[in-house]
């Protein structure tokens, strides 16, 4: 149930981006560094997101589960799932609703067996991983699938998907009682499509980082994109 009555904008919080941008600005004395807990704040009060994952993937242990816990923390008072990418014993220490893991993570069974308190939820690029994610027992409680548009958040991203076949996976996970989710290359200008094939929500990280050094900016188009992709707003 985590999830499944949810719709809308799945937010990541991706430390590598924001660490790329951090060093970007950092010829222009006026910029200050970006605060991940601000954005995170930003993000919260905009609206109320399908999800809000912490991507780490280059922090220290420590560091990451510092920064996971302050996050738990706040998206239980607004009730917003928090996950965990990749790390379940990160998202166990910090009191996270949920771990995300991908093809070369721990397997959902492996996960279930150190954590089964948690929820899980798996990203799909093909139709043979998704059929396999689908098929596991018990169920992830969400598949991720694409990338649907390119996208500039993964170093070696997997081919394309597209509209049609997101739509096709929607429908398998839907006749699963699971949620989708559409990741991959995911702005306000495609969103509407996004949501009219079926997915449950997107999940962004570009589109986001790309205002956070303007909190009002940010809560805007925050906001904008939960509202188009939320089946409940339709925008």
């Amino acid at each position: 149930m985590l999830f499944s009555s949810r719709s809308g904008l799945y937010a990541i919080i991706d430390t590598s981006t924001l660490d790329a941008l951090d060093a970007i600005d950092s010829a222009l004395p006026s910029r200050e560094r970006i605060d991940p807990l601000a954005f995170a704040d930003a993000l919260s009060s905009a609206a109320p997101l399908f999800a809000l994952q912490l991507r780490a993937k280059h922090w220290p242990a420590r560091r990451t589960l510092a920064l996971a816990s302050a996050l738990a923390a706040r998206c239980a008072r607004v009730g917003v799932p928090f996950v965990v990418n990749d790390r379940p014993d990160v998202a166990l220490l910090s009191g996270a609703n949920a771990v995300h893991v991908g093809q070369d993570d721990l397997s959902i069974a492996d996960v279930r067996r150190a954590a089964p308190g948690l929820a899980v939820g798996v990203s799909t690029h093909d139709f043979a991983q998704l059929e396999r994610a689908l098929s596991s027992e018990p169920l992830p409680h969400y598949v991720a699938f694409g990338p649907v548009f390119d996208t500039r958040s993964k170093e070696r991203p997997d081919p394309t998907v597209g509209l049609e076949s997101l739509a096709r996976a929607a429908a398998l996970a839907r006749a699963r009682g699971v949620p989708l989710v559409a990741i991959g290359g995911i702005t306000l200008d495609n969103a509407r499509a996004v949501r009219d094939h079926g997915a449950s929500a997107a999940a962004v990280i570009s589109a986001l980082a790309a205002h956070a050094h303007d909190h009002d900016a940010l809560v805007a188009h925050t906001r904008a994109l939960h509202h188009t992709l939320a089946s409940t707003h339709p925008g």
